[in-house]
């Protein structure tokens, strides 16, 4: 099972205000202890919406919305994804996710299984994504 955890935005990310050796150092410990056991798929922190853009649908039309993007509480900062046996373990690693507020204030990280394609029934389209080998 697949699981993201969604490390939340805050006024302070979206300023672009980086952050500290010592927060750093929490992440590349934890992050290093679920690559020592086995679970750990990727991880990133992202750029503030300012350098980022959103693509609006309306039937075949799409628009191009640029950043910054208004609610701070919406937007996503980070990210890590693992691959565990349960939802129990998912959520006892997440636990132990560092504060990743730059001031260990307020943060907050949202957790969330990733579809797999065993979820889906049999299809041409699955198969061509099987193939991909991405999902």
């Amino acid at each position: 099972m697949r699981f993201m955890i969604i490390v939340k935005a805050t006024k302070d990310s979206e300023a672009g205000v980086l952050p500290s050796q010592e927060l750093i150092g929490q992440m590349a410990a934890y992050h290093e202890k679920m690559a020592q056991a086995g679970i750990l798929l990727d991880g990133s922190g992202l750029q503030a919406s300012a350098k980022g853009w959103r693509i609006k649908y309306s039937g075949t039309e799409r628009t191009v919305i640029d950043g910054p993007f208004g609610e701070v509480k919406e937007l996503v900062a980070g990210y890590t994804l693992i691959q565990v046996n349960s939802k129990e373990e998912a959520l006892k690693w997440s636990m132990g996710y560092p504060n990743p507020a730059i001031d260990s204030g307020k943060a907050e990280i949202e957790v969330r299984q990733l579809f797999e394609m065993e979820d889906f029934g049999p299809g041409e389209g699955v198969d061509r994504i099987r193939k991909l080998n991405i999902g």
